[in-house]
């Protein structure tokens, strides 16, 4: 199918394929959705697609622009349903298929790459990227719109609108290029506690520093990191009250909370706290709702080092049905002293834009015993 305009000629061309499964382990906590048994399992969990929904978010917030590009798309949710639904002007490359496959981003991505775009943008998370970058050589700009789980890799925007005003800005001439790494991590050893993180390559990516998410950084395990986090473990857990639920994030600062409380936390899940015992460990959305309803509910958090995502990395359970159940007032931020060195400002980005406006401005965060820090949020 086309949909054809008779000025198509003059019109910038760019590459735009979703990817319809990405993300959809995250609020149910599977930490990713990479194979077919695990995708499976998911949907079994209530997991609900959101690639399609943050796709149709980039493309709207592309709108200034639509009349000038004509969109090469994948088939059906993979690229034609999203830009059909915006009204932009497209041509779709490939089969529709009821099931996707990592093979079918690959298949689409070479087809489109092949008719020399200006820009190609995917809709989805690290195990995407990679696919793309199986499917492309050096010459094609590629954009990543972040939809997935896993987003370690430098080629995304920070959210689908900043993605938007990156590729509005690179097709009229305004950015540079450069290599933006492709990171992965395996989905079984995450899943297990362990971050095993390789670089697969590199992307040619416009380059806009302050709209790139940029790649996650480690904490280092230094003595002072170890004591700075340790004192922010005990001023929590001072402040902790009783009978009040704490929803307590994935993360090494967070983890040493439950380390001084003798209750072994789990390294990349989100676990429940009630008078300083672990209820309930590695939940998904749904059972934090079922937890806290009609009580009284706190959430710490810590951010992606190098990339300052309160919400929105690793963390999806913490969806915005319950951030806003427990309320804005209720969130406790903490990060030692190095990781906020290197963050300028924090971010959210949770898959609700009206819930991420509401985050705009300042935040208090802790960063060490009693010491608490303003920070803009954004």
């Amino acid at each position: 199918m086309t949909q054809a305009d008779p000025q198509n000629r003059f019109k910038k061309t760019v590459g735009f394929i979703v990817n319809p499964i990405a993300g959809m382990g995250g609020a149910v906590g599977l930490k990713g959705t990479d194979g077919t048994e695990i995708l499976e399992k998911a949907v079994s969990l209530g997991a609900k697609p959101v690639a399609p929904a943050r796709a149709e978010i980039f493309l709207k917030a592309l709108e200034p622009v639509k009349e000038d590009i004509m969109l090469l798309v994948g088939p059906g949710l993979m690229g034609e349903t999203e830009a059909k639904n915006q009204g932009y002007d497209y041509k779709v490359f490939g089969e529709q298929k009821t099931d996707t496959k990592p093979e079918d981003t690959i298949t689409v991505a070479k087809t489109i790459a092949a008719q020399t775009v200006e820009l190609l943008v995917f809709c989805g998370g690290d195990g995407t990227a990679r696919d793309v970058l199986k499917a492309v050589d050096v010459k094609t700009p590629v954009l990543g719109v972040p939809t997935g789980v896993k987003m370690h890799s430098a080629v995304f925007g920070i959210d689908p609108k900043s993605a938007a005003r990156i590729a509005s800005q690179y097709l009229y001439g305004f950015l540079p290029l450069w290599e933006a790494e492709v990171m992965d991590i395996d989905e079984n050893q995450f899943r297990q506690g362990r971050v095993s993180a390789r670089l697969h390559g590199y992307l040619i990516s416009p380059y806009e520093p302050s709209l790139i998410q940029g790649a996650k950084m480690a904490s280092p395990m230094t003595e002072s990191e170890l004591r700075n986090q340790a004192a922010m473990a005990v001023y929590i857990i001072e402040e902790m009250q009783d009978e009040v639920v704490y929803v307590i994030s994935a993360g090494t600062t967070t983890r040493t909370i439950g380390d001084l409380l003798d209750q072994k936390k789990t390294l990349l899940g989100v676990d429940i706290f009630v008078n300083k015992k672990i209820v309930a460990k590695d939940v998904n959305e749904q059972q934090i709702l079922q937890v806290i309803e009609g009580k009284k509910t706190k959430i710490i958090v810590t951010p992606i080092g190098g990339q300052g995502f309160v919400f929105g990395r690793g963390n999806q359970q913490i969806s915005p049905k319950v951030i806003r159940k427990v309320g804005k007032e209720n969130i406790i931020v903490i990060a030692t002293e190095n990781k906020m060195k290197h963050l300028r400002r924090l971010k959210v980005d949770t898959g609700d834009p009206e819930l991420d406006a509401e985050f705009a401005g300042t935040i208090k965060v802790v960063t060490d015993y009693k010491i608490e820090k303003v920070v803009k949020i954004e």
